[in-house]
């Protein structure tokens, strides 16, 4: 069985393809939209709404948004334990098949997982590595507007154009341009920022609640600091579906009441909308085409609800975007259906994709100067962005002078002439023979970039055809294989609560989460939480829902009425 996921800085998703299309399987609250939030309780793990909510009850044994830190060698630490992003995304990749297979009845082996366009080399091996950690094979990565391309592109299977995805996520930014017709989705650029996402934009409003109330964030606690930001969510959402609001908190001994409108709120963001432009402008660039040549906009991600991405997309192309695609789904969607085309799905049978590789990928090479003079750090671009993958492609490379020993073919990620700008990947040095001039010693360099992003470089000495491949070097972002065997053992220790817990558990870590945040109602909430702890203790099934019915009743009039 193969499924679909997508992988989400600020929520996750999971599906299959089946006979009735693409579905969404809803985690043990009934929901299809499990938050990206890991919390540990004692050797135990809470993932989704209740590890959400305990990001204010329990901010030192929580944490969220760590997809921004995959391929990278950051650690958090929750409790006693330190984790890796590559960990926090298998325990909510574990959370994720575990409803699936609740869902189907049978185990999941294999998954097709979304990532961001722009995720570089080593993000993606660590996407696939958190797969590995998870206990499922990972054969197949989408980029996410891809995946959004492919659920629009089901949808309007009959029809032709060319359409602009813009993705907007909680924590990355991708722009695809693509063409329908007869079955085919071809992709024909990307672009992308990995470092702007509706996060940003939460960001932007905390700035401006601390100005404006004289507020120093080193002053709060970890639990105000969590609590502030959910309400400051909450409060972002309501600005964008009712065009003003209040947002009144008690932090410490202060009771802080602020009031703002969307239009102010869009004058603070301007500058991450305006960074949005130069992706969406490349992408049209690079599909060598013209504005008015598009024939839909579409807009996915969570974020894209605020009114200032509509007036963004409305500005530059003189257009309303098209919004019949769910924002939160729309991936989730795709990678479900590019799981059905990896299964031969038969009523895909007529379902043709291509891609793109979305960056130049290159290596370093010196030059001599006008004086004679070596100069370094000049980058030259193999595979150049957009190219259609799968694509392999090659050069040739000398050394500088006769008596040098060894080249060292450096990797190179990005758009700068000079690679101080750009991104590495890693490097292969490769020694040359002591006889013959610089002219007798070439080597050939072939880079492979496969449809999952994944990137192969080979160089074979021309003069005794010896091969060279790639093994990553300085790269802290990458774990070897041992490292992946030792850290799926350590995992092997926590455990995911059952499904038949996580209903209850989430109801205690959503009072207990309350309870942080009213003041006032404390009382009230202690004798909520005793009463329901009471009935857990009780075993008593019938009872445990009637009393959880009840509880959750009366909280939602409590966040209601506040």
């Amino acid at each position: 069985m193969i499924v679909g996921i997508d992988l989400g800085t600020t929520h996750s998703l999971i599906g299959i393809h089946g006979t009735d299309g693409p579905r969404l399987f809803p985690n043990a609250h009934g929901e299809l939209l499990t938050p990206s939030v890991v919390s540990l309780v004692d050797d135990a793990v809470l993932v989704g709404q209740p590890a959400r909510d305990r990001l204010v009850s329990h901010p030192q044994h929580s944490v969220a948004n760590f997809k921004r830190w995959m391929g990278s060698d950051r650690e958090v630490r929750l409790g006693g334990r330190r984790f890796r992003p590559e960990e926090l995304s298998a325990l909510v990749l574990r959370s994720l098949l575990a409803d699936a297979e609740a869902a189907l009845g049978q185990p999941v082996e294999e998954a097709v997982i979304s990532v961001p366009a722009y995720f570089s080399d080593a993000q993606r091996k660590a996407t696939r590595a958190a797969g590995e950690l998870a206990g499922i094979r990972v054969e197949r990565l989408i980029n996410e507007p891809t995946a959004a391309a492919l659920a629009y592109g089901l949808q309007q299977r009959d029809e032709e154009g060319r359409v602009l995805v813009l993705d907007l996520g909680g924590g990355t930014f991708d722009v695809s341009i693509l063409e329908l017709f007869d079955g085919v989705i071809e992709v024909h650029a990307s672009a992308g920022d990995n470092f702007l996402g509706g996060e940003d934009f939460l960001h932007v409003l905390a700035q401006a609640f601390h100005a404006e109330n004289d507020l120093d964030p080193a002053s709060l606690s970890s639990a105000e600091q969590a609590q502030l930001l959910r309400r400051l969510e909450l409060f972002k959402r309501e600005l964008s579906q009712q065009g003003d609001g209040r947002l009144e908190i008690a932090l410490g001994s202060r009771e802080l009441s602020w009031q703002l409108d969307e239009t102010r709120y869009a004058q603070l963001c301007e500058p991450l909308v305006q960074r949005m432009r130069a992706p969406i402008e490349r992408a049209i660039r690079d599909a060598r085409l013209k504005p008015e040549a598009l024939d839909d906009i579409v807009l996915v991600g969570g974020a894209v609800r605020m009114p200032m991405i509509s007036r963004l997309v409305t500005r530059m192309f003189g257009r309303l975007p098209l919004r019949h695609i769910h924002p939160d789904q729309a991936i989730a969607l795709g990678a479900a259906v590019a799981a059905g085309l990896k299964d031969r799905d038969q009523s895909l049978r007529e379902i043709v994709l291509t891609d793109v590789c979305p960056y130049t990928l290159g290596t370093q090479v010196s030059r001599r100067g006008p004086d004679g003079s070596e100069r370094s750090g000049y980058f030259h671009p193999i595979i150049q962005r957009n190219s259609v993958v799968p694509v392999s492609r090659e050069d040739r490379f000398f050394p500088m002078r006769d008596d040098q020993r060894e080249v060292v073919i450096d990797i190179y990620q990005g758009e700068s002439p000079t690679v101080d700008k750009n991104i590495k990947l890693g490097e292969l040095r490769v020694p040359l023979s002591r006889q013959g001039t610089a002219a007798d010693k070439a080597v050939t360099t072939r880079f492979t970039y496969d449809v999952n992003g994944l990137l192969q470089v080979e160089v074979t000495e021309d003069a005794s055809g010896t091969r060279h491949e790639l093994i990553l070097e300085q790269n802290p972002g990458l774990l070897s294989a041992q490292d992946i065997r030792e850290r799926l053992l350590a995992l092997q220790d926590l455990k995911i609560h059952p499904r038949d817990q996580q209903q209850n558990l989430a109801t205690v870590a959503r009072a207990e989460r309350l309870y942080e945040e009213y003041l006032d109602q404390r009382d009230l909430l202690q004798s909520w939480l005793e009463q329901f702890r009471h009935a857990l203790d009780s075993q008593d099934i019938k009872r445990i829902d009637q009393h959880r019915g009840e509880l959750s009743a009366a909280m939602d009039a409590l966040e209601r009425d506040a």
